[in-house]
Protein backbone atom coordinates (compact mmCIF):
# COMPACT_ATOMS: atom_id res chain seq x y z
CA UNK A 1 0.00 0.00 0.00
CA UNK A 2 0.96 3.47 -0.93
CA UNK A 3 2.20 6.06 1.33
CA UNK A 4 2.35 9.86 1.19
CA UNK A 5 6.20 9.52 1.78
CA UNK A 6 6.42 7.32 -1.82
CA UNK A 7 6.72 9.29 -5.00
CA UNK A 8 5.81 8.18 -8.94
CA UNK A 9 7.58 8.44 -11.65
CA UNK A 10 5.71 6.86 -14.78
CA UNK A 11 5.91 6.73 -18.28
CA UNK A 12 3.95 6.15 -21.80
CA UNK A 13 5.36 5.06 -24.53
CA UNK A 14 4.63 5.19 -28.16
CA UNK A 15 4.16 7.35 -31.19
CA UNK A 16 2.14 10.72 -31.58
CA UNK A 17 1.15 10.52 -27.40
CA UNK A 18 2.09 14.00 -26.60
CA UNK A 19 -1.33 15.35 -26.54
CA UNK A 20 -2.46 11.50 -24.64
CA UNK A 21 -5.25 12.30 -21.66
CA UNK A 22 -4.03 9.48 -19.37
CA UNK A 23 -0.83 11.51 -18.07
CA UNK A 24 -2.86 14.56 -16.89
CA UNK A 25 -5.37 11.71 -15.03
CA UNK A 26 -3.14 10.27 -13.11
CA UNK A 27 -1.11 13.00 -12.01
CA UNK A 28 -5.31 14.68 -11.09
CA UNK A 29 -5.91 11.37 -9.67
CA UNK A 30 -2.45 11.15 -7.71
CA UNK A 31 -2.75 14.38 -6.04
CA UNK A 32 -6.11 13.45 -4.65
CA UNK A 33 -4.31 10.85 -3.07
CA UNK A 34 -1.53 13.45 -1.69
CA UNK A 35 0.67 11.18 -3.92
CA UNK A 36 3.80 12.85 -5.87
CA UNK A 37 3.68 11.50 -8.66
CA UNK A 38 5.04 12.35 -12.16
CA UNK A 39 3.90 11.34 -15.68
CA UNK A 40 5.70 11.83 -18.69
CA UNK A 41 4.82 10.74 -22.61
CA UNK A 42 7.66 9.01 -24.46
CA UNK A 43 6.59 9.72 -27.77
CA UNK A 44 8.75 7.64 -30.08
CA UNK A 45 8.30 10.13 -33.12
CA UNK A 46 9.49 13.26 -31.24
CA UNK A 47 12.63 11.27 -30.00
CA UNK A 48 13.68 9.63 -33.44
CA UNK A 49 12.85 5.58 -32.41
CA UNK A 50 11.68 3.22 -34.00
CA UNK A 51 9.13 0.98 -32.53
CA UNK A 52 11.70 -1.86 -31.95
CA UNK A 53 13.41 -0.13 -29.06
CA UNK A 54 10.69 -0.44 -27.01
CA UNK A 55 12.29 -3.12 -24.53
CA UNK A 56 15.45 -1.06 -24.33
CA UNK A 57 13.88 1.95 -23.16
CA UNK A 58 11.75 0.14 -20.65
CA UNK A 59 14.86 -1.24 -19.20
CA UNK A 60 16.78 2.46 -19.45
CA UNK A 61 13.57 3.54 -17.54
CA UNK A 62 13.75 0.77 -14.73
CA UNK A 63 17.22 1.69 -14.61
CA UNK A 64 16.44 5.14 -14.19
CA UNK A 65 13.85 4.77 -11.76
CA UNK A 66 11.00 4.94 -13.56
CA UNK A 67 8.04 2.59 -11.52
CA UNK A 68 5.91 1.72 -14.35
CA UNK A 69 4.87 2.33 -17.90
CA UNK A 70 1.69 2.84 -20.39
CA UNK A 71 2.67 1.45 -23.13
CA UNK A 72 0.34 1.98 -26.66
CA UNK A 73 0.34 1.81 -30.27
CA UNK A 74 2.61 0.56 -31.90
CA UNK A 75 4.49 -1.23 -29.15
CA UNK A 76 1.62 -3.62 -27.22
CA UNK A 77 2.65 -6.79 -28.55
CA UNK A 78 6.22 -5.84 -29.62
CA UNK A 79 6.79 -5.04 -25.68
CA UNK A 80 6.05 -9.01 -24.64
CA UNK A 81 9.53 -10.43 -25.77
CA UNK A 82 11.29 -7.78 -23.72
CA UNK A 83 9.04 -8.53 -19.52
CA UNK A 84 10.20 -11.19 -17.02
CA UNK A 85 6.71 -12.06 -16.32
CA UNK A 86 3.14 -11.48 -18.60
CA UNK A 87 -0.68 -11.70 -16.58
CA UNK A 88 -2.41 -14.49 -18.11
CA UNK A 89 -5.09 -12.16 -19.88
CA UNK A 90 -2.22 -10.33 -21.41
CA UNK A 91 -0.64 -13.47 -22.83
CA UNK A 92 -4.02 -14.83 -24.00
CA UNK A 93 -4.49 -11.36 -25.70
CA UNK A 94 -0.65 -11.46 -26.79
CA UNK A 95 -0.60 -7.63 -26.13
CA UNK A 96 0.56 -5.44 -22.69
CA UNK A 97 -0.55 -1.88 -22.06
CA UNK A 98 0.92 -1.49 -18.79
CA UNK A 99 4.24 -2.66 -17.37
CA UNK A 100 5.03 -2.42 -13.71
CA UNK A 101 8.59 -2.72 -12.25
CA UNK A 102 8.76 -4.58 -9.46
CA UNK A 103 12.40 -5.63 -7.48
CA UNK A 104 14.08 -5.25 -11.01
CA UNK A 105 11.34 -7.28 -13.09
CA UNK A 106 9.15 -5.73 -15.95
CA UNK A 107 5.27 -7.47 -15.60
CA UNK A 108 2.98 -7.15 -18.01
CA UNK A 109 -0.57 -6.29 -17.80
CA UNK A 110 -3.42 -5.05 -20.01
CA UNK A 111 -6.05 -2.81 -18.64
CA UNK A 112 -6.94 -2.15 -22.02
CA UNK A 113 -9.75 -5.17 -21.83
CA UNK A 114 -10.66 -4.36 -17.83
CA UNK A 115 -11.34 -0.74 -19.00
CA UNK A 116 -13.78 -2.17 -21.20
CA UNK A 117 -15.00 -4.73 -19.08
CA UNK A 118 -15.32 -1.57 -15.90
CA UNK A 119 -17.49 0.63 -18.77
CA UNK A 120 -19.88 -1.93 -19.74
CA UNK A 121 -20.69 -3.54 -16.17
CA UNK A 122 -20.83 0.46 -14.67
CA UNK A 123 -22.40 2.25 -17.72
CA UNK A 124 -24.53 0.08 -19.02
CA UNK A 125 -25.68 -2.07 -15.85
CA UNK A 126 -27.98 -5.05 -16.55
CA UNK A 127 -27.12 -4.95 -20.40
CA UNK A 128 -28.30 -8.26 -22.21
CA UNK A 129 -24.98 -10.25 -22.95
CA UNK A 130 -26.97 -12.71 -25.18
CA UNK A 131 -25.61 -12.31 -28.17
CA UNK A 132 -23.48 -8.83 -29.32
CA UNK A 133 -21.91 -7.79 -32.79
CA UNK A 134 -18.71 -5.87 -33.10
CA UNK A 135 -17.38 -3.64 -35.67
CA UNK A 136 -14.28 -3.78 -36.29
CA UNK A 137 -11.51 -6.16 -34.75
CA UNK A 138 -8.28 -4.62 -34.55
CA UNK A 139 -6.07 -3.21 -31.84
CA UNK A 140 -8.65 -1.86 -29.58
CA UNK A 141 -11.43 -3.92 -31.44
CA UNK A 142 -9.33 -7.41 -30.33
CA UNK A 143 -9.10 -5.90 -25.78
CA UNK A 144 -13.02 -5.03 -26.78
CA UNK A 145 -13.57 -8.57 -27.76
CA UNK A 146 -11.86 -10.47 -25.46
CA UNK A 147 -13.60 -8.13 -23.06
CA UNK A 148 -16.95 -8.88 -23.54
CA UNK A 149 -16.54 -12.80 -23.61
CA UNK A 150 -15.09 -12.54 -19.91
CA UNK A 151 -18.14 -9.99 -19.09
CA UNK A 152 -20.63 -13.05 -19.88
CA UNK A 153 -21.71 -12.16 -23.33
CA UNK A 154 -22.70 -15.74 -25.00
CA UNK A 155 -22.44 -15.09 -28.78
CA UNK A 156 -20.16 -12.84 -30.07
CA UNK A 157 -20.20 -11.90 -34.37
CA UNK A 158 -17.53 -9.69 -35.36
CA UNK A 159 -17.11 -8.01 -38.66
CA UNK A 160 -14.56 -6.57 -40.15
CA UNK A 161 -13.13 -4.74 -43.12
CA UNK A 162 -10.72 -7.35 -43.66
CA UNK A 163 -12.96 -10.00 -43.11
CA UNK A 164 -9.80 -11.98 -42.92
CA UNK A 165 -8.49 -10.27 -40.11
CA UNK A 166 -12.61 -10.66 -38.55
CA UNK A 167 -12.32 -14.32 -39.10
CA UNK A 168 -8.73 -14.94 -37.23
CA UNK A 169 -9.89 -12.86 -34.29
CA UNK A 170 -13.24 -14.93 -34.25
CA UNK A 171 -11.14 -18.29 -34.30
CA UNK A 172 -8.35 -17.49 -31.95
CA UNK A 173 -11.63 -16.27 -29.65
CA UNK A 174 -12.95 -19.01 -29.78
CA UNK A 175 -10.03 -21.43 -28.80
CA UNK A 176 -9.83 -19.26 -25.81
CA UNK A 177 -13.78 -19.67 -24.69
CA UNK A 178 -14.42 -22.73 -25.91
CA UNK A 179 -18.27 -22.64 -23.94
CA UNK A 180 -19.19 -19.87 -26.56
CA UNK A 181 -20.15 -18.94 -29.92
CA UNK A 182 -17.34 -16.79 -31.82
CA UNK A 183 -17.77 -16.15 -35.43
CA UNK A 184 -17.55 -13.77 -38.01
CA UNK A 185 -19.59 -12.39 -41.02
CA UNK A 186 -19.32 -10.07 -44.16
CA UNK A 187 -20.49 -6.13 -43.29
CA UNK A 188 -23.63 -7.82 -46.21
CA UNK A 189 -24.61 -9.72 -43.28
CA UNK A 190 -24.99 -7.08 -40.69
CA UNK A 191 -29.00 -7.09 -40.89
CA UNK A 192 -29.55 -10.37 -40.04
CA UNK A 193 -27.22 -10.58 -36.61
CA UNK A 194 -28.69 -7.35 -36.00
CA UNK A 195 -31.93 -8.90 -35.72
CA UNK A 196 -30.84 -11.40 -32.96
CA UNK A 197 -28.85 -8.88 -30.97
CA UNK A 198 -28.83 -7.65 -27.86
CA UNK A 199 -26.20 -4.84 -28.09
CA UNK A 200 -23.64 -3.37 -30.71
CA UNK A 201 -20.22 -2.55 -30.36
CA UNK A 202 -17.90 0.03 -32.60
CA UNK A 203 -14.46 -0.53 -32.21
CA UNK A 204 -13.53 0.98 -36.09
CA UNK A 205 -12.31 4.38 -36.46
CA UNK A 206 -15.72 5.41 -37.92
CA UNK A 207 -17.09 8.42 -35.72
CA UNK A 208 -13.46 10.07 -35.15
CA UNK A 209 -13.11 13.59 -35.79
CA UNK A 210 -10.43 12.60 -38.20
CA UNK A 211 -12.80 9.94 -39.60
CA UNK A 212 -16.28 11.51 -39.33
CA UNK A 213 -19.36 9.35 -40.52
CA UNK A 214 -21.33 6.30 -39.11
CA UNK A 215 -19.32 2.59 -39.12
CA UNK A 216 -23.07 1.04 -39.69
CA UNK A 217 -26.97 1.72 -41.35
CA UNK A 218 -28.14 3.08 -38.00
CA UNK A 219 -31.41 1.98 -39.31
CA UNK A 220 -30.67 -1.49 -38.10
CA UNK A 221 -30.78 -0.64 -34.88
CA UNK A 222 -33.95 -0.98 -32.88
CA UNK A 223 -34.78 0.57 -29.34
CA UNK A 224 -33.84 -2.69 -27.81
CA UNK A 225 -30.80 -2.42 -29.03
CA UNK A 226 -27.75 -0.95 -26.29
CA UNK A 227 -24.74 0.71 -28.47
CA UNK A 228 -20.97 1.13 -27.29
CA UNK A 229 -18.26 3.20 -29.13
CA UNK A 230 -14.72 3.17 -28.30
CA UNK A 231 -14.19 6.71 -29.81
CA UNK A 232 -13.92 9.13 -27.73
CA UNK A 233 -12.63 12.43 -29.78
CA UNK A 234 -15.26 13.28 -30.14
CA UNK A 235 -17.11 11.82 -26.92
CA UNK A 236 -20.45 11.75 -28.81
CA UNK A 237 -19.93 10.39 -31.61
CA UNK A 238 -22.94 10.62 -34.51
CA UNK A 239 -23.63 6.62 -33.55
CA UNK A 240 -24.00 7.73 -29.66
CA UNK A 241 -25.88 10.26 -30.72
CA UNK A 242 -28.11 9.01 -33.17
CA UNK A 243 -28.62 5.91 -31.54
CA UNK A 244 -29.78 7.48 -28.14
CA UNK A 245 -32.26 9.27 -29.97
CA UNK A 246 -33.34 6.48 -31.33
CA UNK A 247 -34.06 5.06 -27.32
CA UNK A 248 -30.95 2.70 -27.16
CA UNK A 249 -28.89 2.75 -24.55
CA UNK A 250 -25.79 3.77 -24.94
CA UNK A 251 -22.43 4.14 -23.65
CA UNK A 252 -19.43 6.62 -25.29
CA UNK A 253 -15.59 5.51 -25.70
CA UNK A 254 -14.89 7.84 -22.30
CA UNK A 255 -15.97 5.41 -20.47
CA UNK A 256 -13.30 2.83 -21.98
CA UNK A 257 -10.18 5.69 -22.15
CA UNK A 258 -11.14 6.23 -18.00
CA UNK A 259 -11.79 2.73 -16.94
CA UNK A 260 -7.62 1.62 -18.61
CA UNK A 261 -6.60 4.61 -16.69
CA UNK A 262 -8.48 3.53 -13.52
CA UNK A 263 -7.12 0.18 -13.57
CA UNK A 264 -3.43 0.97 -14.77
CA UNK A 265 -3.62 3.45 -11.50
CA UNK A 266 -4.56 0.65 -9.21
CA UNK A 267 -1.81 -1.33 -10.48
CA UNK A 268 0.97 1.03 -10.47
CA UNK A 269 0.19 2.59 -6.80
CA UNK A 270 -1.79 0.22 -4.88
CA UNK A 271 -4.69 2.75 -4.12
CA UNK A 272 -8.41 2.53 -5.27
CA UNK A 273 -8.81 5.04 -7.82
CA UNK A 274 -12.53 7.08 -7.98
CA UNK A 275 -13.89 6.83 -11.23
CA UNK A 276 -16.36 9.30 -11.08
CA UNK A 277 -13.69 11.97 -10.35
CA UNK A 278 -11.18 10.48 -12.74
CA UNK A 279 -14.28 10.60 -15.86
CA UNK A 280 -15.30 14.30 -14.73
CA UNK A 281 -11.57 15.17 -15.06
CA UNK A 282 -11.34 13.34 -18.34
CA UNK A 283 -14.71 15.36 -19.46
CA UNK A 284 -12.77 18.39 -18.47
CA UNK A 285 -10.09 17.67 -20.55
CA UNK A 286 -12.08 17.20 -23.52
CA UNK A 287 -13.69 20.56 -23.13
CA UNK A 288 -10.74 22.64 -22.79
CA UNK A 289 -9.73 21.10 -26.04
CA UNK A 290 -6.80 18.53 -24.55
Amino acid sequence: MSTVSESYLVGLIGEGITISLTPPMHEREADQHGLRYLYRPIDLSAINRPAGSVGELLRQGRDLGFNAFNITHPCKQLVLEHLDEISDDARRLEAVNTVLVRDGKLIGHNTDFSGFGTALAYGLPGAGLGSVVQLGTGGAGSAVAYALLKSGVRTLTLTDLAPERAAARAAALAALFPDRQVGSVPAADLPAVLAAADGVVNATPVGMHTHPGLPLDTGLLEPRHWVADVIYRPVETELITVAAAKGCRTLDGGHMAVGQAVDAFRLITGLEPDPARMRAHFLDLLAEGR
